[in-house]
Protein backbone atom coordinates (compact mmCIF):
# COMPACT_ATOMS: atom_id res chain seq x y z
CA UNK A 1 0.00 0.00 0.00
CA UNK A 2 1.52 3.33 -1.05
CA UNK A 3 1.27 6.67 0.77
CA UNK A 4 -1.66 7.88 -1.32
CA UNK A 5 -3.66 4.71 -0.62
CA UNK A 6 -2.90 5.03 3.09
CA UNK A 7 -4.21 8.59 2.99
CA UNK A 8 -7.44 7.50 1.29
CA UNK A 9 -8.19 4.84 3.90
CA UNK A 10 -7.28 7.06 6.84
CA UNK A 11 -9.46 9.94 5.62
CA UNK A 12 -12.42 7.61 5.06
CA UNK A 13 -12.03 6.28 8.60
CA UNK A 14 -11.91 9.81 10.02
CA UNK A 15 -15.00 10.81 8.01
CA UNK A 16 -16.98 7.83 9.25
CA UNK A 17 -15.97 8.35 12.87
CA UNK A 18 -16.66 12.09 12.78
CA UNK A 19 -20.10 11.62 11.25
CA UNK A 20 -21.01 8.93 13.77
CA UNK A 21 -19.86 10.98 16.74
CA UNK A 22 -21.70 14.11 15.56
CA UNK A 23 -24.89 12.12 15.07
CA UNK A 24 -24.66 10.41 18.43
CA UNK A 25 -23.89 13.68 20.18
CA UNK A 26 -27.10 15.25 18.92
CA UNK A 27 -29.66 12.61 19.93
CA UNK A 28 -30.31 14.25 23.29
CA UNK A 29 -31.62 17.35 21.54
CA UNK A 30 -34.44 15.29 20.09
CA UNK A 31 -35.25 13.57 23.38
CA UNK A 32 -35.35 16.92 25.17
CA UNK A 33 -37.93 18.48 22.88
CA UNK A 34 -40.18 15.75 21.49
CA UNK A 35 -43.19 14.47 23.40
CA UNK A 36 -45.38 11.47 22.69
CA UNK A 37 -48.13 13.61 21.19
CA UNK A 38 -46.00 16.35 19.67
CA UNK A 39 -44.51 19.46 21.21
CA UNK A 40 -45.98 21.63 23.90
CA UNK A 41 -44.51 24.43 25.93
CA UNK A 42 -45.11 25.55 29.50
CA UNK A 43 -43.53 28.92 28.78
CA UNK A 44 -45.88 31.91 28.87
CA UNK A 45 -44.14 34.16 26.35
CA UNK A 46 -45.03 34.42 22.64
CA UNK A 47 -44.05 31.31 20.69
CA UNK A 48 -41.77 31.86 17.70
CA UNK A 49 -41.14 28.78 15.56
CA UNK A 50 -38.21 28.78 13.13
CA UNK A 51 -38.09 26.17 10.39
CA UNK A 52 -34.45 25.50 9.52
CA UNK A 53 -31.35 25.29 11.70
CA UNK A 54 -28.84 26.78 9.27
CA UNK A 55 -26.96 30.06 9.47
CA UNK A 56 -30.06 32.24 9.13
CA UNK A 57 -32.36 30.23 11.37
CA UNK A 58 -29.89 29.96 14.24
CA UNK A 59 -29.11 33.68 14.00
CA UNK A 60 -32.80 34.56 14.30
CA UNK A 61 -33.20 32.22 17.27
CA UNK A 62 -30.18 33.53 19.16
CA UNK A 63 -31.02 37.18 18.62
CA UNK A 64 -34.67 36.76 19.61
CA UNK A 65 -33.57 35.34 22.97
CA UNK A 66 -31.16 38.24 23.35
CA UNK A 67 -34.03 40.68 22.74
CA UNK A 68 -36.35 39.06 25.25
CA UNK A 69 -35.52 36.02 27.36
CA UNK A 70 -39.25 35.36 27.81
CA UNK A 71 -39.75 34.66 24.11
CA UNK A 72 -40.50 30.95 23.58
CA UNK A 73 -38.24 30.20 20.61
CA UNK A 74 -38.20 26.78 18.94
CA UNK A 75 -36.08 25.73 15.97
CA UNK A 76 -37.35 22.80 13.88
CA UNK A 77 -34.52 21.07 12.01
CA UNK A 78 -34.63 17.75 10.18
CA UNK A 79 -30.88 17.04 10.56
CA UNK A 80 -29.58 16.03 13.96
CA UNK A 81 -26.28 17.82 13.47
CA UNK A 82 -25.24 21.18 12.02
CA UNK A 83 -23.13 21.11 8.89
CA UNK A 84 -21.86 24.31 7.30
CA UNK A 85 -21.79 24.80 3.54
CA UNK A 86 -19.77 28.07 3.70
CA UNK A 87 -16.05 27.23 3.82
CA UNK A 88 -16.75 23.57 2.98
CA UNK A 89 -14.89 23.65 -0.34
CA UNK A 90 -11.65 23.84 1.64
CA UNK A 91 -12.47 20.33 2.86
CA UNK A 92 -12.35 19.13 -0.75
CA UNK A 93 -9.05 20.95 -1.22
CA UNK A 94 -7.61 19.31 1.90
CA UNK A 95 -6.28 22.58 3.28
CA UNK A 96 -4.12 22.27 6.39
CA UNK A 97 -6.11 21.61 9.55
CA UNK A 98 -9.43 21.29 7.74
CA UNK A 99 -11.51 18.16 8.39
CA UNK A 100 -15.14 17.20 8.91
CA UNK A 101 -14.99 18.52 12.45
CA UNK A 102 -14.43 21.96 10.96
CA UNK A 103 -17.97 21.94 9.54
CA UNK A 104 -20.00 19.69 11.82
CA UNK A 105 -21.27 21.02 15.14
CA UNK A 106 -23.57 19.74 17.86
CA UNK A 107 -26.89 21.57 18.07
CA UNK A 108 -26.90 20.89 21.81
CA UNK A 109 -24.14 23.42 22.27
CA UNK A 110 -26.11 26.16 20.52
CA UNK A 111 -29.29 25.31 22.47
CA UNK A 112 -27.50 25.42 25.83
CA UNK A 113 -25.50 28.53 24.98
CA UNK A 114 -28.36 30.62 23.63
CA UNK A 115 -31.45 29.46 25.51
CA UNK A 116 -33.82 28.46 22.72
CA UNK A 117 -35.29 24.99 22.09
CA UNK A 118 -34.86 22.61 19.20
CA UNK A 119 -36.99 19.88 17.65
CA UNK A 120 -35.31 17.29 15.42
CA UNK A 121 -38.15 16.55 12.99
CA UNK A 122 -39.30 16.91 9.38
CA UNK A 123 -41.98 19.48 8.55
CA UNK A 124 -44.90 17.82 6.76
CA UNK A 125 -47.34 20.72 6.49
CA UNK A 126 -48.27 24.22 7.65
CA UNK A 127 -51.76 25.37 8.60
CA UNK A 128 -51.69 29.17 8.50
CA UNK A 129 -55.31 29.43 9.59
CA UNK A 130 -54.76 27.51 12.83
CA UNK A 131 -51.12 28.71 13.09
CA UNK A 132 -49.78 25.17 13.41
CA UNK A 133 -46.74 23.45 11.89
CA UNK A 134 -47.25 19.73 11.27
CA UNK A 135 -44.11 17.65 11.76
CA UNK A 136 -43.07 14.00 11.81
CA UNK A 137 -43.04 14.31 15.62
CA UNK A 138 -46.37 16.04 16.11
CA UNK A 139 -48.04 19.44 15.74
CA UNK A 140 -46.32 22.64 16.80
CA UNK A 141 -48.39 25.81 17.40
CA UNK A 142 -46.90 29.22 16.78
CA UNK A 143 -47.59 32.91 17.19
CA UNK A 144 -44.88 33.89 14.69
CA UNK A 145 -43.33 31.58 12.09
CA UNK A 146 -39.93 32.09 10.44
CA UNK A 147 -39.08 30.23 7.24
CA UNK A 148 -35.35 29.50 6.93
CA UNK A 149 -35.46 26.12 5.16
CA UNK A 150 -32.80 26.69 2.50
CA UNK A 151 -32.87 25.19 -0.97
CA UNK A 152 -33.85 22.04 -2.75
CA UNK A 153 -32.72 20.59 -6.09
CA UNK A 154 -34.92 20.76 -9.17
CA UNK A 155 -33.76 17.73 -11.15
CA UNK A 156 -37.31 17.16 -12.40
CA UNK A 157 -37.56 20.62 -13.92
CA UNK A 158 -34.13 20.53 -15.54
CA UNK A 159 -34.30 16.93 -16.74
CA UNK A 160 -38.00 16.15 -17.34
CA UNK A 161 -37.18 12.92 -19.19
CA UNK A 162 -35.23 11.42 -16.31
CA UNK A 163 -36.99 8.78 -14.20
CA UNK A 164 -37.01 8.87 -10.40
CA UNK A 165 -34.50 6.01 -10.49
CA UNK A 166 -32.17 7.98 -12.76
CA UNK A 167 -32.36 11.05 -10.51
CA UNK A 168 -31.61 8.91 -7.46
CA UNK A 169 -28.63 7.41 -9.27
CA UNK A 170 -27.27 10.85 -10.18
CA UNK A 171 -27.69 12.08 -6.62
CA UNK A 172 -25.57 9.15 -5.41
CA UNK A 173 -22.93 9.05 -8.13
CA UNK A 174 -22.64 12.76 -8.98
CA UNK A 175 -23.47 14.56 -5.69
CA UNK A 176 -24.23 18.28 -5.91
CA UNK A 177 -22.88 19.07 -2.41
CA UNK A 178 -24.80 22.32 -1.90
CA UNK A 179 -27.05 21.00 0.89
CA UNK A 180 -25.75 19.94 4.33
CA UNK A 181 -25.51 16.20 4.81
CA UNK A 182 -23.70 13.26 3.27
CA UNK A 183 -23.18 14.87 -0.16
CA UNK A 184 -19.95 16.61 0.83
CA UNK A 185 -18.62 13.40 2.35
CA UNK A 186 -19.52 11.43 -0.78
CA UNK A 187 -17.84 13.95 -3.08
CA UNK A 188 -14.70 14.01 -0.92
CA UNK A 189 -14.59 10.21 -0.99
CA UNK A 190 -14.81 10.15 -4.78
CA UNK A 191 -11.93 12.62 -5.04
CA UNK A 192 -9.85 10.65 -2.54
CA UNK A 193 -10.48 7.43 -4.49
CA UNK A 194 -9.93 8.83 -7.98
CA UNK A 195 -7.03 7.98 -10.21
CA UNK A 196 -5.91 10.11 -13.14
CA UNK A 197 -8.75 11.72 -15.07
CA UNK A 198 -10.93 14.81 -15.24
CA UNK A 199 -13.30 16.26 -12.67
CA UNK A 200 -16.41 17.87 -14.18
CA UNK A 201 -18.37 20.51 -12.27
CA UNK A 202 -21.67 21.78 -13.67
CA UNK A 203 -22.86 25.31 -12.83
CA UNK A 204 -26.61 25.97 -13.17
CA UNK A 205 -28.34 29.04 -14.55
CA UNK A 206 -30.82 31.04 -12.51
CA UNK A 207 -30.73 31.63 -8.75
CA UNK A 208 -28.80 29.04 -6.79
CA UNK A 209 -27.11 28.78 -3.42
CA UNK A 210 -23.79 30.65 -3.32
CA UNK A 211 -22.90 31.86 -6.86
CA UNK A 212 -19.11 31.61 -6.25
CA UNK A 213 -19.32 28.02 -4.96
CA UNK A 214 -18.67 26.08 -8.21
CA UNK A 215 -15.73 28.30 -9.12
CA UNK A 216 -14.15 28.17 -5.66
CA UNK A 217 -14.69 24.40 -5.72
CA UNK A 218 -12.83 24.18 -9.03
CA UNK A 219 -9.86 25.95 -7.45
CA UNK A 220 -9.83 23.73 -4.37
CA UNK A 221 -10.13 20.51 -6.37
CA UNK A 222 -7.38 21.64 -8.76
CA UNK A 223 -5.17 22.44 -5.76
CA UNK A 224 -5.84 18.98 -4.33
CA UNK A 225 -5.04 17.28 -7.65
CA UNK A 226 -1.75 19.19 -7.90
CA UNK A 227 -0.73 18.19 -4.37
CA UNK A 228 -1.58 14.53 -5.02
CA UNK A 229 0.03 14.41 -8.45
CA UNK A 230 -3.24 13.47 -10.15
CA UNK A 231 -3.10 13.99 -13.90
CA UNK A 232 -6.26 15.56 -15.23
CA UNK A 233 -8.23 18.77 -15.51
CA UNK A 234 -11.14 20.41 -13.73
CA UNK A 235 -13.81 21.15 -16.33
CA UNK A 236 -16.51 23.70 -15.47
CA UNK A 237 -19.62 23.37 -17.63
CA UNK A 238 -21.37 26.71 -17.15
CA UNK A 239 -24.99 26.87 -18.28
CA UNK A 240 -24.51 30.55 -19.13
CA UNK A 241 -21.52 32.90 -19.24
CA UNK A 242 -21.84 34.37 -15.74
CA UNK A 243 -19.02 33.97 -13.21
CA UNK A 244 -19.40 35.42 -9.72
CA UNK A 245 -16.17 37.31 -8.87
CA UNK A 246 -15.28 36.62 -12.50
CA UNK A 247 -12.12 38.68 -12.91
CA UNK A 248 -10.71 37.42 -9.63
CA UNK A 249 -11.38 33.76 -10.40
CA UNK A 250 -10.01 34.06 -13.93
CA UNK A 251 -6.83 35.59 -12.54
CA UNK A 252 -6.42 32.67 -10.14
CA UNK A 253 -7.20 30.05 -12.78
CA UNK A 254 -4.63 31.45 -15.18
CA UNK A 255 -1.83 32.23 -12.76
CA UNK A 256 -2.19 29.34 -10.30
CA UNK A 257 -3.47 26.49 -12.44
CA UNK A 258 -2.72 27.26 -16.09
CA UNK A 259 -4.68 24.86 -18.28
CA UNK A 260 -5.66 22.61 -15.35
CA UNK A 261 -8.98 24.49 -14.99
CA UNK A 262 -11.11 24.77 -18.14
CA UNK A 263 -14.22 26.94 -18.14
CA UNK A 264 -16.78 26.32 -20.91
CA UNK A 265 -19.65 28.77 -21.38
CA UNK A 266 -23.27 28.22 -22.42
CA UNK A 267 -23.33 24.47 -21.89
CA UNK A 268 -26.73 22.80 -21.47
CA UNK A 269 -26.48 19.36 -19.87
CA UNK A 270 -28.56 16.83 -21.81
CA UNK A 271 -27.68 13.49 -20.22
CA UNK A 272 -25.25 11.56 -18.05
CA UNK A 273 -24.05 8.01 -18.65
CA UNK A 274 -22.85 6.91 -15.23
CA UNK A 275 -21.80 3.46 -16.45
CA UNK A 276 -19.34 4.90 -18.96
CA UNK A 277 -18.66 8.03 -16.89
CA UNK A 278 -19.65 10.38 -19.70
CA UNK A 279 -21.58 13.63 -19.58
CA UNK A 280 -23.41 14.87 -22.68
CA UNK A 281 -24.15 18.53 -23.31
CA UNK A 282 -24.94 21.12 -25.98
CA UNK A 283 -22.69 24.16 -26.17
CA UNK A 284 -23.98 27.32 -27.81
CA UNK A 285 -21.24 29.22 -29.60
CA UNK A 286 -21.97 32.89 -30.11
CA UNK A 287 -20.98 34.17 -33.58
CA UNK A 288 -18.41 36.89 -34.04
CA UNK A 289 -20.64 38.53 -36.60
CA UNK A 290 -23.95 39.65 -35.10
CA UNK A 291 -25.65 38.89 -38.40
CA UNK A 292 -24.87 35.18 -38.04
CA UNK A 293 -26.87 32.71 -35.98
CA UNK A 294 -25.33 31.05 -32.92
CA UNK A 295 -24.13 27.49 -33.38
CA UNK A 296 -25.24 24.67 -31.10
CA UNK A 297 -22.65 21.90 -30.90
CA UNK A 298 -23.38 18.55 -29.28
CA UNK A 299 -20.49 17.40 -27.13
CA UNK A 300 -19.53 14.65 -24.67
CA UNK A 301 -16.81 14.46 -22.05
CA UNK A 302 -15.40 11.56 -20.05
CA UNK A 303 -14.99 12.18 -16.35
CA UNK A 304 -13.45 10.46 -13.38
CA UNK A 305 -15.54 12.43 -10.87
CA UNK A 306 -18.74 14.35 -11.64
CA UNK A 307 -20.13 17.11 -9.42
CA UNK A 308 -23.48 17.77 -11.07
CA UNK A 309 -25.09 20.86 -9.53
CA UNK A 310 -28.68 20.98 -10.83
CA UNK A 311 -31.08 23.89 -10.93
CA UNK A 312 -32.04 25.07 -7.46
CA UNK A 313 -35.46 25.89 -6.05
CA UNK A 314 -36.83 27.01 -2.71
CA UNK A 315 -37.32 24.25 -0.17
CA UNK A 316 -40.80 22.71 -0.29
CA UNK A 317 -41.58 24.18 3.14
CA UNK A 318 -42.24 27.50 1.36
CA UNK A 319 -44.91 25.85 -0.78
CA UNK A 320 -46.42 24.23 2.32
CA UNK A 321 -46.88 27.69 3.82
CA UNK A 322 -49.08 28.70 0.89
CA UNK A 323 -47.52 32.15 0.59
CA UNK A 324 -46.89 34.20 -2.56
CA UNK A 325 -43.67 33.41 -4.40
CA UNK A 326 -41.92 34.72 -7.50
CA UNK A 327 -42.86 33.18 -10.85
CA UNK A 328 -39.31 32.17 -11.76
CA UNK A 329 -38.00 28.62 -11.49
CA UNK A 330 -36.68 29.15 -7.96
CA UNK A 331 -39.82 30.45 -6.26
CA UNK A 332 -38.50 33.12 -3.88
CA UNK A 333 -40.75 34.42 -1.13
CA UNK A 334 -42.40 37.74 -1.99
CA UNK A 335 -41.55 40.09 0.87
CA UNK A 336 -43.55 42.92 2.44
CA UNK A 337 -41.47 45.81 1.14
CA UNK A 338 -38.07 46.33 2.78
CA UNK A 339 -38.87 43.82 5.47
CA UNK A 340 -38.31 40.15 6.26
CA UNK A 341 -42.03 39.78 6.82
CA UNK A 342 -43.82 37.98 3.98
CA UNK A 343 -46.30 39.90 1.85
CA UNK A 344 -48.92 37.16 2.28
CA UNK A 345 -49.00 36.71 6.05
CA UNK A 346 -47.92 39.26 8.71
CA UNK A 347 -47.18 36.40 11.11
CA UNK A 348 -44.72 34.66 8.76
CA UNK A 349 -41.17 35.87 8.10
CA UNK A 350 -38.37 34.50 5.92
CA UNK A 351 -34.56 34.59 5.90
CA UNK A 352 -31.76 32.90 4.00
CA UNK A 353 -31.83 31.51 0.47
CA UNK A 354 -35.60 31.86 0.00
CA UNK A 355 -36.01 35.63 0.53
CA UNK A 356 -37.17 37.71 -2.42
CA UNK A 357 -34.82 40.63 -1.85
CA UNK A 358 -32.06 41.36 -4.36
CA UNK A 359 -29.28 40.47 -1.95
CA UNK A 360 -26.74 37.69 -2.49
CA UNK A 361 -27.24 34.32 -0.78
CA UNK A 362 -24.27 33.83 1.55
CA UNK A 363 -23.41 33.00 5.12
CA UNK A 364 -22.77 36.63 5.99
CA UNK A 365 -26.02 37.78 4.36
CA UNK A 366 -27.91 35.13 6.35
CA UNK A 367 -26.42 36.51 9.57
CA UNK A 368 -27.28 40.12 8.66
CA UNK A 369 -30.80 39.20 7.58
CA UNK A 370 -31.29 37.00 10.65
CA UNK A 371 -30.47 39.89 12.98
CA UNK A 372 -32.79 42.24 11.10
CA UNK A 373 -35.57 39.66 11.15
CA UNK A 374 -35.19 39.14 14.90
CA UNK A 375 -35.32 42.90 15.41
CA UNK A 376 -38.54 43.13 13.41
CA UNK A 377 -40.21 40.27 15.28
CA UNK A 378 -39.18 41.60 18.69
CA UNK A 379 -40.64 45.01 17.89
CA UNK A 380 -43.86 43.40 16.64
CA UNK A 381 -44.31 41.28 19.77
CA UNK A 382 -43.58 44.28 21.98
CA UNK A 383 -46.25 46.27 20.16
CA UNK A 384 -43.82 48.60 18.41
CA UNK A 385 -43.29 49.46 14.74
CA UNK A 386 -39.96 48.81 13.07
CA UNK A 387 -38.26 49.74 9.82
CA UNK A 388 -34.69 49.37 8.64
CA UNK A 389 -32.42 52.17 9.87
CA UNK A 390 -32.77 55.10 7.46
CA UNK A 391 -29.38 56.73 8.00
CA UNK A 392 -28.03 57.08 4.45
CA UNK A 393 -30.38 54.20 3.53
CA UNK A 394 -27.37 51.93 3.10
CA UNK A 395 -25.27 49.37 4.96
CA UNK A 396 -21.63 49.38 3.92
CA UNK A 397 -20.26 45.87 3.37
CA UNK A 398 -23.50 44.27 4.56
CA UNK A 399 -22.15 41.15 2.90
CA UNK A 400 -18.51 40.08 2.76
CA UNK A 401 -18.04 36.84 0.87
CA UNK A 402 -14.69 35.05 0.79
CA UNK A 403 -13.45 32.31 -1.54
CA UNK A 404 -10.28 30.27 -1.20
CA UNK A 405 -8.45 29.95 -4.51
CA UNK A 406 -4.98 28.64 -3.66
CA UNK A 407 -3.04 26.37 -1.34
CA UNK A 408 0.64 26.33 -0.36
CA UNK A 409 0.52 29.25 -0.05
CA UNK A 410 -3.13 29.73 0.81
CA UNK A 411 -4.69 32.60 -1.11
CA UNK A 412 -8.21 33.97 -1.14
CA UNK A 413 -10.41 36.48 -2.94
CA UNK A 414 -13.39 38.44 -1.68
CA UNK A 415 -16.43 40.44 -2.71
CA UNK A 416 -18.27 43.03 -0.64
CA UNK A 417 -21.87 44.14 -1.09
CA UNK A 418 -23.38 47.38 0.12
CA UNK A 419 -27.08 46.97 0.94
CA UNK A 420 -29.57 49.75 0.19
CA UNK A 421 -33.34 50.13 0.08
CA UNK A 422 -35.99 52.47 -1.27
CA UNK A 423 -39.06 51.16 0.52
CA UNK A 424 -39.87 48.37 -1.93
CA UNK A 425 -36.88 46.02 -1.93
CA UNK A 426 -33.44 45.59 -0.39
CA UNK A 427 -30.74 45.73 -3.05
CA UNK A 428 -27.02 45.00 -3.14
CA UNK A 429 -24.10 46.48 -5.07
CA UNK A 430 -20.96 44.36 -5.25
CA UNK A 431 -17.27 45.20 -5.42
CA UNK A 432 -14.32 42.82 -5.81
CA UNK A 433 -11.29 44.68 -4.43
CA UNK A 434 -7.66 44.32 -5.44
CA UNK A 435 -4.83 44.26 -2.94
CA UNK A 436 -1.81 46.59 -2.76
CA UNK A 437 0.06 44.28 -5.14
CA UNK A 438 -2.55 44.80 -7.86
CA UNK A 439 -3.83 41.23 -7.53
CA UNK A 440 -7.32 40.15 -6.53
CA UNK A 441 -5.99 37.27 -4.43
CA UNK A 442 -3.73 37.35 -1.40
CA UNK A 443 -2.61 35.41 1.65
CA UNK A 444 -4.13 38.17 3.79
CA UNK A 445 -7.60 37.44 2.40
CA UNK A 446 -7.05 33.70 2.95
CA UNK A 447 -6.30 34.38 6.61
CA UNK A 448 -9.36 36.64 6.84
CA UNK A 449 -11.44 33.81 5.37
CA UNK A 450 -10.43 31.44 8.14
CA UNK A 451 -10.90 34.10 10.83
CA UNK A 452 -14.34 35.03 9.50
CA UNK A 453 -15.53 31.42 9.50
CA UNK A 454 -14.13 30.68 12.96
CA UNK A 455 -15.79 33.82 14.31
CA UNK A 456 -19.13 32.91 12.78
CA UNK A 457 -19.06 29.43 14.32
CA UNK A 458 -18.19 30.84 17.74
CA UNK A 459 -21.09 33.26 17.43
CA UNK A 460 -23.64 30.61 16.41
CA UNK A 461 -22.51 28.03 18.94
Amino acid sequence: MNRRDMLKYSMLSIAAATTLNASEGSTSVQSQTVGASGVSSAKKGPKIVIIGGGWGGLTVAKNLKKKDKNFDVLVIEKNNMFMSCPFSNTYLGKLEGVNLGTFIHDYNKAVLSNGYSMLNATVTGIDRGKKVVHTSSGDVPYDVLVLAPGIDYNYEGQFPNWSKEKIAEIKNLAPAALIPGSEHIALERMLADMDDGDVVITKPAGKYRCPPAPFERACMIAAYMKKEGINGKVIILNENDKIAKGKAFKEAWKELYGDKIVHLENCKITDVDTKNKTIHFEQTIKPKDEMDDPKVIKKSHKYEVLNLIPHNKANSVVEMAGIETTKDGFGKVVMNGCSFQTKTDPNIYAVGDVVGHAIPPSGQTAIWAGKQCAEEIAHKLHGKSYTLPVKNQTVKAGNVCYSMVGDKPEEGIMVTHDFSWTGEIIKAKGNVPKGPNGKFRSAKIAKATRNWYDGAMRDLF
